[in-house]
C-alpha cells in the first residue's frame, strides 16, 4: 500500500492541528485532540527526557558544559554529555529552522542525533537547537544560548509547533526529515514532504547534502533549491557522487563542521527514527485521552489489553511501521563517517551476536526486519497496555505460518530471527511471546 502524494510545503504547514481548540479538520488516524487536553498537559507537565535530565545535573553541579570559541560554542560539550557522536552529523541547507536566516547552501545546518534526542547547530546561529524524546509528552523542544555563561541551561520552547505538529506527524509534536524540491524562483510555490523508508529514493534528500562511499545514483540532494534550471524530481539528472565535502566548494570553510561529511547511512537511520517515534507518541496519547487516569495501569501476565478501537488503529499502524512495511527497495548504500560502526555497537544482542540493530543498507535498512526504535525510551513510556498490545501484534504478524499479503516481505528466516532476537533482548514482553512457532 502506498502513501499518500506529498503535500506542498505550505500545506503541510498550514493544515495543523490547533493548540486551544482542537482539531482544525479531522482525520481518522490522527490524534483529535489539543496538546493541551487534560490528559496531556503537553506544555504544563514536566518533561523527563535526556535533555531535562541534562539541565538537572547542570543545576546540581554534576556536570559543566565547555564553551569552545570561535564558533561551535557548547556543541561538543552537549554532544558528549547526551552521547551523539559526531559521525552521526547530517547537513542540510533547506530554510527549514526557527533561524532559517542563518541557513544556507554554504552554511547548512547541522543535525547530531542517537535515539533519543536530535541536536542542531548551525554557524554563526546564537542558539543550538535541541528536540528530545519524552516517554509520556513525544518530542519536547529546547533552546541553549550559544553565548557563554556560568549556569548554561536548555530551555523548553513551543514555537517550533508551528511546523512540528501537524498531520505529518499524526497531529502530536514530533520530528521529520522533509525532502523540498527544487524551484526556478522564489516566486513559485515550494514543493516537497516528508522522507522516510517509504518513500522512493529518487524523491528524498531534497535540501540535503548526502555523502559516504556508497550513495543511491538518483535521489535529490546536492543541487541547488533555486535556480532557472530547476526540474521536477521525475526530470532531474543524477547528482554527482560525493563521498565527502571536503575539497569541494559546496559548503564554505567545512572545516569549522565536525566531520567533513553528511552520511547517507546516518540518513537513511534518521528518516526511518524519527516518523517511528512520532506513531508511538500518538498511540499513547490516543489511550491517555480514552484511559486517564487509568493509563498507566499494568496488565496482568497473560491478560490481553483491552483497547478502543482508535488506539488499536493507532497500535496497528505502529506495528506495521515497526515491521517495515511498505519500504521500497533502497539499492546499496554505504556511509563513511563510521556512524554504521558507532550505531551497530549501541544495540543489545542474543547469545548469537545477533542485533535489531544490524544494518544491511542492501536492498533494505536493516538486517532484520524489526526496528531497533523498540528499545526506545519512547516505546518503554508507552503505557502498558499500549506496549503489550503492541507486543501482541508484533508476535501476531511474526509468528503466523502464512502471512497477509503486505507481510510477504518477511521471510520465514526474518521472522524467525526477529522473534528470536526480542526474546532475548526484551524483559517485558508477554507470555505470548513464550509459545513456540512449532506450536502455531
Amino acid at each position: 500500500m502506498r502513501r499518500a502524494p506529498f503535500l506542498p510545503l505550505a500545506l503541510a504547514c498550514v493544515a495543523l492541528w490547533c493548540g486551544a481548540t482542537g482539531a482544525a479538520f479531522q482525520r481518522s488516524d490522527a490524534f483529535p485532540e489539543s496538546r493541551h487536553h487534560p490528559a496531556i498537559k503537553y506544555g504544563s507537565t514536566a518533561p523527563t527526557d535526556v535533555v531535562a535530565q541534562l539541565n538537572a545535573r547542570l543545576e546540581r553541579g554534576e556536570l559543566t558544559l565547555t564553551f569552545e570559541p570561535g564558533g561551535r560554542g557548547y556543541l561538543k560539550a552537549v554532544l558528549a554529555a547526551l552521547g551523539v557522536d559526531a559521525s552521526s552529523q547530517t547537513l542540510v541547507y533547506s530554510g527549514t529552522s526557527l533561524q532559517a536566516s542563518h541557513i544556507s547552501e554554504k552554511n547548512p545546518r547541522a543535525i547530531y542525533f542517537n535515539d533519543n534526542v536530535s541536536v542542531a547547530w548551525i554557524r554563526g546561529a546564537p542558539l543550538i537547537e535541541l528536540a528530545a524524546q519524552d516517554p509520556k509528552l513525544g518530542t519536547v523542544f529546547y533552546q541553549l544560548s550559544q553565548t557563554e555563561s556560568v549556569s548554561p541551561r536548555a530551555s523548553r520552547m513551543e514555537t517550533c509547533l508551528s511546523c512540528h505538529l501537524s498531520w505529518d506527524t499524526r497531529a502530536v509534536p514530533g520530528v521529520f526529515v522533509l525532502t523540498t524540491f527544487p524551484r526556478r524562483s522564489t516566486n513559485d510555490y515550494a514543493n516537497g514532504g516528508i522522507s522516510d523508508h517509504r518513500e522512493p529514493v529518487d524523491r528524498r534528500y531534497g535540501g540535503w547534502y548526502v555523502t559516504g562511499a556508497k550513495v543511491p545514483p538518483r535521489h535529490m540532494g546536492n543541487q541547488p533549491l533555486i535556480g532557472p534550471h530547476a526540474l521536477p524530481p521525475e526530470k532531474t539528472a543524477p547528482p554527482k557522487p560525493l563521498t565527502t565535502l571536503a575539497g569541494t566548494d559546496l559548503v564554505r570553510d567545512i572545516g569549522d563542521y565536525l566531520t567533513p561529511t553528511s552520511d547517507i547511512a546516518a540518513l537513511v537511520v534518521l528518516e526511518h527514527q524519527l516518523h517511528a517515534m512520532n506513531l508511538m507518541t500518538r498511540a499513547g496519547w490516543e489511550h491517555r485521552l480514552v484511559a486517564g487516569a487509568d493509563a498507566e495501569a499494568p496488565v496482568g501476565p497473560g491478560q490481553e489489553p483491552s483497547l478502543m478501537p482508535r488506539v488499536r488503529e493507532a497500535v496497528e499502524e505502529l506495528a506495521d511501521y515497526l515491521l517495515f512495511v511498505d519500504e521500497v527497495p533502497l539499492g546499496t548504500v554505504q556511509g563513511n563517517s563510521g556512524f554504521a560502526e558507532w550505531f551497530v555497537a549501541q544495540g543489545p544482542k542474543d547469545p548469537q551476536g545477533r542485533s535489531l540493530r544490524e544494518l544491511k543498507l542492501d536492498g533494505r535498512v536493516m538486517r532484520y526486519p524489526l526496528s531497533y526504535t523498540i528499545y526506545s525510551r519512547a516505546f518503554d513510556g508507552m503505557p502498558p497496555a499500549v506496549r503489550q498490545a503492541t507486543y501482541r501484534r508484533l508476535w501476531q504478524l511474526l509468528s503466523a505460518p502464512r502471512p497477509e499479503p503486505k507481510y510477504r516481505h518477511l521471510t520465514p528466516a526474518d521472522r524467525r530471527a526477529a522473534l528470536e532476537i526480542l526474546r532475548a533482548t526484551k524483559t517485558d514482553l508477554p507470555a505470548v511471546f513464550e509459545q513456540t512457532l512449532a506450536a502455531r
